[in-house]
């Protein structure tokens, strides 16, 4: 079972929703497409060059997407199944005792640098503005039950993710919640 985040995220900003609604109030209707959607590269281009807007639409976003996470995972809990919870930002919204395990995939900044460029597109500087807004990764670290390294190819990563994976399998019979 995967509980994904970022579309938690965007659904919690679905044009007529609260969170919606507040990110209109703050930032203007400036960051809306044609069809009321929030433009989230014209948002992006406003938080990730100023922390107090990043911080402020953090402020507005974070909260209503950890409650639905914490609300599906306590619909999935009567499961015996592994949930995966995907959250990219775990470090900076600081919900890591939610999680029996917490995994940490990093990549150098050069490797994230590349791939922003690579795969979205991005400029140079806009690419180095969302790196840096990210926590460090030695916070990110600090907060993993298992470190897996994502500089090498997708071959690697996989291989690390499979043998992760087997290794959860193996242990969910013995599972407790003491």
């Amino acid at each position: 079972m995967l509980v994904d985040a970022d579309q938690i995220a965007r659904d919690v900003v679905a044009p007529g929703t609260p969170v919606w609604s507040k990110i209109v109030e703050h930032f203007g209707s400036g960051v809306l497409l044609p069809d009321k959607s929030i433009n989230r590269p014209a948002l992006g281009e406003i938080v990730f060059n100023d922390t107090t807007k990043l911080a402020l639409l953090n402020e507005i976003t974070h909260p209503e997407v950890m409650r639905r996470i914490a609300d599906r995972l306590e619909e999935l809990s009567v499961t015996d199944a592994i949930v995966v919870v995907d959250v990219p930002l775990l470090a900076e919204v600081g919900a890591s005792d939610m999680f029996d395990v917490i995994v940490v995939v990093a990549a150098s900044p050069d490797a994230q640098r590349d791939r922003l460029l690579r795969t979205r597109g991005m400029r140079g500087d806009h690419a180095d503005a969302r790196i840096a807004s990210q926590a460090e990764h030695a916070e990110r670290a600090a907060l993993a039950d298992v470190l897996i390294s994502n500089d090498g190819s997708i071959d690697d990563l996989a291989a690390q993710v499979d043998a992760l994976w087997n290794g959860l399998e193996a242990n969910r019979g013995g599972r407790t919640d003491d």
